[in-house]
C-alpha cells in the first residue's frame, strides 16, 4: 500500500500533463514521442528508486536519477495544480448550467486551450531552472567578499584576509576543467589564510582520489591552509560491512587533508602569529543540532581566555545558533558551512534573500551577528543530491579583518 500511493498519485500527474499536451496539439507523432519519453522517464525513475539502497550512500547515479526527477516531475505537478483548479471550475460550472439547461449536450465543457498553454508555461520555468542548475548552475562559482570590523583585532591582523571554502563534495564532480577553474579562482584570491570548513567527501575516502593533485594545486598561504570535518566526512550515511571497515574509511578522509596540504584540526586550536601579534584558530569535529555531536568547544578552546581573538571553524551552524554564541569564552567570529541554502533558492545580494533551508537553519548562508560575535555561512563549494544550483550558486568566500568601527 505504501509504494501504491505514490504510483497512483504519479500516473495522476501524468495524466494531467498529457492533457495539457494533447489540448494544445492533435499531432500524433507530438503526442507519441511525449509519450514514449514520458513512460521511459517513469520507468527508469521508478526502478532507480525502488532499488536505491539507502545504506550503499549517494553515487553519480543516484544523484543523476534525483536530478531527473526533479526536472522531469516538478514542472508536471504545476502542470497538475493548474488544471486541476480548473477542473474544479468545471465542475463547477457544470453543476450550475445542469439546472439551468437541461438539454446541454455533455455535462463538462471542454478543457480551455489558454489554461493548458498557462500551465505549460507556469511548467517552463522550473523546467528551465532545473536544466540550468544540472548543466551551468552548479558549477557557476562565485566569489563573495567581506568586510568586518573587530575593536579588539590585534593591530598587526588589520586587514588580513581569509579566503574560505566549505563542502567540498568530491564525489559529486563529473567535470574536471570546472574545478581547475574554481582551484584557480581560489588562488588568484592570494589571501593570507585559507580555510576549509568540513565534507570534503561524500561518503568514501576514494571518491577525492580522481582530485588530489587538483586540490593539491591551491596556492600556500602566507599563515597557512586549515580545514576541519563536516557530518559526511564520518561515513555514516553507509552501511559497512564492519566497524573496522568504517575506521579506516575515516582515518583515509581524515588523511586526504594531508595530502592536499591542509592542517585538520581535530577538537584544537592553533595560534596564528603576524608580527607581534597573535590570534587564536579554533577548529572543532562536527557538532550539529541533527547530525551528531562530535565537536569539542570546551576541549578545543582549552587555554584560550575571553580577550584572545579568536576564529572558530565549526561546520553546521546550528552549533553557533544554539552555544557558540551564548558561550562566555566569546567568540568573535565563526566559519560555518553545511546547509549549501539548499542549493535552491532566490538572491538579489544586498536586497533579498530566500531558501526553503531558512526554515530549517536560523543562519543558512552569508552573514550574522549577535552581540558582536560573528558567524559567516559559506554556501558551499561543490553539491550533494540534486546534483545542480537554482539561484543558490557554489561560493568562495573572502573575509577581510579590519580593525575598529565600520564608517556609517
Amino acid at each position: 500500500m505504501k509504494g501504491l500511493i505514490p504510483l497512483i498519485i504519479l500516473f495522476i500527474v501524468e495524466f494531467y500533463s498529457f492533457q495539457a499536451i494533447k489540448t494544445i496539439t492533435k499531432n500524433k507523432w507530438v503526442l507519441g514521442i511525449y509519450l514514449i519519453l514520458s513512460i521511459v522517464a517513469m520507468l527508469f525513475i521508478v526502478y532507480s528508486f525502488t532499488n536505491f539502497d539507502r545504506g550503499k550512500g549517494q553515487n553519480k547515479h543516484t544523484l543523476f536519477v534525483i536530478g531527473l526527477a526533479l526536472i522531469v516531475y516538478i514542472p508536471k505537478i504545476l502542470i497538475f495544480l493548474v488544471l486541476f483548479i480548473e477542473d474544479i471550475s468545471r465542475l463547477i460550472e457544470a453543476c450550475v448550467m445542469s439546472f439551468v439547461d437541461n438539454e446541454r449536450e455533455q455535462f463538462f465543457s471542454p478543457r480551455r486551450r489558454f489554461m493548458s498553454q498557462i500551465a505549460l508555461g507556469i511548467a517552463a520555468i522550473p523546467f528551465a531552472s532545473l536544466l540550468y542548475g544540472m548543466t551551468i548552475g552548479k558549477y557557476n562559482f562565485k566569489v563573495i567578499r567581506q568586510q568586518l570590523f573587530f575593536d579588539d583585532l590585534p593591530d598587526a591582523f588589520d586587514g588580513t584576509t581569509i579566503t574560505q571554502i566549505s563542502d567540498i563534495h568530491s564525489g559529486s564532480f563529473d567535470n574536471e576543467e570546472k574545478i581547475k577553474y574554481a582551484v584557480d579562482l581560489i588562488n588568484e584570491q592570494n589571501s593570507d589564510l585559507l580555510l576549509f570548513t568540513g565534507d570534503i567527501v561524500n561518503t568514501h575516502a576514494k571518491e577525492m582520489d580522481p582530485w588530489i593533485d587538483t586540490f593539491k594545486g591551491l596556492y600556500q598561504p602566507k599563515l597557512g591552509k586549515y580545514s576541519i570535518l563536516g557530518n559526511h566526512d564520518y561515513g555514516k550515511y553507509y552501511e559497512w560491512d564492519s566497524d573496522k571497515e568504517e575506521q579506516e574509511n575515516f582515518e583515509a578522509i581524515k588523511n586526504i587533508h594531508k595530502k592536499i596540504d591542509f592542517n585538520l584540526l581535530l577538537n584544537q586550536h592553533v595560534k596564528i602569529q603576524k608580527g607581534n601579534d597573535e590570534i587564536a584558530l579554533v577548529g572543532v569535529e562536527n557538532w550539529g543540532r541533527k547530525f551528531g555531536k562530535k565537536g569539542d568547544l570546551k576541549k578545543a578552546s582549552d587555554g584560550l581566555t575571553q580577550n584572545d581573538f579568536k576564529v572558530l571553524m565549526s561546520h553546521d551552524p546550528s552549533h553557533w545558533d544554539e552555544v557558540v554564541q551564548h558561550d562566555a569564552t566569546h567568540y568573535h567570529l565563526t566559519l560555518s558551512g553545511h546547509t549549501h541554502g539548499l542549493q535552491f533558492g532566490i538572491e538579489i545580494p544586498g536586497f533579498f534573500k530566500w531558501s526553503p533551508v531558512q526554515y530549517i537553519y536560523k543562519q543558512w548562508a552569508g552573514l550574522y551577528e549577535n552581540a558582536g560575535r560573528y558567524i559567516y555561512v559559506n554556501r558551499g563549494f561543490g553539491f550533494h543530491a540534486y546534483p545542480g544550483r537554482v539561484g543558490i550558486m557554489p561560493e568562495i568566500t573572502v573575509i577581510e579583518l579590519k580593525k575598529g568601527k565600520k564608517s556609517a
